[in-house]
C-alpha cells in the first residue's frame, strides 16, 4: 500500500513534471479535490505511479533505490487502517437488480406482485443518508423501529429489528457534477465516475416492509 500524501510531500511528482496544483490534491486528507480533475489526470497520476513501483522503473532515484522514502511511503497490508477515500456529500442506493428486486418484493408483497407495475420501465432510486457509510469493520447498530409481529396485528410493535439483511452492492464514486437542469448522457457517464467499491448494505427488512405497507396503502397500491 502506498501512501500519496507522503510520495507528494517527498517531490516524486514534481519530478515527474505532475502539476503542483495536481499534486496539492494529493496531499489532502480526502481524494475529493483529485477526483474532480478528470479522468486524464487520473491516468496520468496512475501511469507515474506504476511506473515508480515496476522493478524495472525508469526513476529508480526517486523510490526504488531511495530506502527512506520506501519506508515512509510503502506500508504492509497489516499497518493499513481503513479510512473513507473521499467526504461523502449524498447518496443514492439505485434498486437495478431484477432478481434482488422480485425476492425483496416477494417477502413485502408476495410473488404475484414482487415487482411493481412501473419497476422494468424506469430506474428505482432511494434517497440515503450519507452519514450512514461507514468503513468496513465499523460495528453494525442494530436500528429501532415499527415493525408487525404478524399479519394479523392491527398496531406495529416498536422495538429493534430482528430481520436484519445484508446485501453486497457495487457502489461507485461520482467526481464530477453536471449544471442543475442538465442530465448526463449515458455515453459520458463513465467521465463522472471516479471508482467502484464494494459496499455492505444493511437492511431492516421487518421494518422495511411495514413502512413499505403503510406507503402503499397511502399511494393506493393494495
Amino acid at each position: 500500500m502506498i501512501v500519496l500524501s507522503i510520495l507528494a510531500e517527498s517531490g516524486a511528482f514534481a519530478d515527474l513534471s505532475i502539476p503542483k496544483d495536481v499534486v496539492s490534491t494529493l496531499q489532502q486528507s480526502t481524494l475529493n479535490d483529485f477526483a474532480a480533475l478528470g479522468r486524464g489526470v487520473h491516468r496520468e497520476v496512475r501511469a507515474c505511479i506504476q511506473d515508480l513501483l515496476r522493478e524495472d522503473t525508469p526513476y529508480p532515484r526517486l523510490l526504488r533505490d531511495n530506502e527512506r522514502l520506501r519506508k515512509e511511503a510503502i506500508l504492509d497490508v497489516s499497518e493499513v487502517e481503513n479510512h473513507l477515500p473521499l467526504q461523502i456529500g449524498d447518496y443514492t442506493d439505485f434498486y437495478v437488480g431484477l432478481n434482488h428486486a422480485y425476492n425483496v418484493g416477494c417477502l413485502f408483497r408476495g410473488p404475484p406482485n414482487a415487482l411493481q407495475p412501473n419497476y422494468l420501465h424506469l430506474p428505482v432510486g432511494y434517497h440515503g443518508r450519507a452519514s450512514s457509510i461507514q468503513v468496513s469493520g465499523t460495528p453494525v447498530r442494530r436500528p429501532n423501529g415499527q415493525f408487525m409481529n404478524s399479519p394479523t396485528d392491527e398496531q406495529p410493535t416498536f422495538g429493534p429489528c430482528r430481520k436484519l439483511d445484508i446485501e453486497v452492492e457495487l457502489a461507485a464514486f461520482v467526481c464530477k457534477g453536471n449544471e442543475q437542469g442538465r442530465s448526463v448522457g449515458i455515453n459520458d457517464a463513465k467521465g463522472h465516475i471516479f471508482g467502484y467499491v464494494l459496499m455492505n448494505d444493511w437492511s431492516a427488512r421487518d421494518i422495511q416492509a411495514c413502512t413499505c405497507l403503510a406507503s402503499c396503502h397511502i399511494s393506493g397500491f393494495h
